[in-house]
């Protein structure tokens, strides 16, 4: 196997093959599994876990859509590659719910052999190449990540959620420290030649799988209640618009016509691989909280902080996105977080008195703004842009 029979080439390098569209079903589920951790441990040590999970789950997506940045997908071995890390993500996914009790050997076990095999194979088909140097220091910082993720598995459940935290935060600082290791090397973020286009597409349709779980989740929600009644129906219809607005201001964001920008990798790699973490999960945490006000008539502190938690995380990406991208933040995005926080102190403090739907009802109205200002903005830059030319 070479380089010259796997690596992606040609003027439809960024296209997004069928393969990766498979492999991302898995996420499906994956993602769907976050979203019940949560809700049957609602918790700051659930929340903690359903993080350090999530954390593990999104790296596991993220190195393998960037290593198809450089593989042909129509390829033999690529596509058997891809059917492996996909087998080991659906190991991870079966192990969520149980990763910090008697699942914790599958999940790191699923975890750790996609952290292998992916650099493992792009050593050897781009042997004498750059990119084998890359993915040989690559896998050099996810086995040491591995050390902690063993140790949490092997040692007392109470050691686990710190020993796990401490591989994540390996994992993550892999790229910022450019895959140094003192005495062997490193692989410096100008030594990747990544492909914009086809990270931007990968990012927006796992975005799309994270909102679509939210959709799968409310119309559980009806199903499990048995039948409709008026304020169901106006809970679902207000919990769909949050959806609505959600998806309408992420692609005036970075939808594919947004063009423009640092292309770096190392923007590529704040924007996609980091801020896109926090959309997505952002994205979880909202389809949490819908769940929540569907199957709750009174609010509570877990539903209120989840409910305003989640646009909160998603603003947190957003401003990381256009910080990597585009040099600047959106004052928007700041007065909305703003906003959702007096939103969250406000329902804290009169949790007994204010409707479920009263929350709801809050919460959309800050995100419909920004989205429609986000629009606005964008059709007014586009405007400019015209203009200009």
């Amino acid at each position: 196997m070479s380089s010259a029979s796997v690596a992606r080439t040609g003027p439809h390098r960024s296209e997004v093959a069928p393969v990766e569209l498979f492999f991302d079903l898995v996420y499906v589920f994956a993602i769907i599994q976050l979203s019940h951790l949560l809700i049957e441990h609602l918790s700051w040590i659930g929340a903690a876990q359903t993080v350090i999970v999530f954390a593990a789950v999104w790296w596991g997506w993220n190195y393998t859509a960037w290593a198809m940045n450089w593989l042909n997908p129509s390829r033999t071995p690529v596509q058997l590659l891809t059917a492996a890390l996909m087998l080991a993500a659906l190991g991870m996914s079966i192990a969520i719910p149980s990763a910090f009790g008697g699942g914790a050997w599958l999940f790191v076990g699923c975890y750790l052999a996609m952290g292998i095999l992916r650099p493992v194979f792009m050593m050897v088909a781009f042997r004498g190449q750059q990119l084998a140097t890359n993915y040989r220091m690559l896998l050099l910082w996810t086995l040491l990540a591995g050390v902690f993720w063993v140790a949490g598995a092997a040692l007392p459940e109470h050691w686990r959620l710190l020993l796990w935290l401490i591989a994540v935060l390996v994992d993550y600082a892999a790229p910022l420290a450019h895959y140094r290791l003192p005495g062997i090397g490193s692989a410096p973020m100008h030594l990747w030649d990544a492909d914009p286009e086809h990270l931007a597409e990968r990012n927006r349709l796992v975005f799309i799988i994270a909102l679509g779980e939210s959709i799968l989740l409310m119309g559980g929600s009806i199903v499990d209640h048995g039948h409709l009644t008026g304020a169901l129906t106006l809970s679902l219809v207000v919990g769909f618009a949050s959806l609505f607005v959600l998806w309408w201001n992420y692609f005036a964001l970075a939808g594919p016509e947004t063009v423009g920008g640092d292309s770096s990798t190392g923007a590529l790699r704040s924007a996609y691989a980091y801020a896109h973490a926090l959309m997505v999960l952002g994205a979880i945490l909202v389809a949490v909280s819908i769940e929540l006000r569907l199957t709750h008539d009174h609010l509570t502190p877990a539903t209120i902080l989840v409910t305003t938690a989640g646009p909160l995380v998603y603003l947190a990406g957003n401003l990381f996105f256009l910080r990597s991208r585009f040099g600047r933040l959106a004052r928007s995005r700041f007065l909305a977080a703003g906003a959702l926080v007096v939103i969250a102190v406000i329902a804290l403090l009169l949790q007994h008195t204010i409707p479920v739907i009263a929350l709801s009802v809050a919460v959309l109205a800050v995100t419909a703004t920004l989205a429609a200002t986000t629009v606005h903005a964008r059709r007014v830059s586009e405007n400019r842009a015209a203009l200009d030319a």
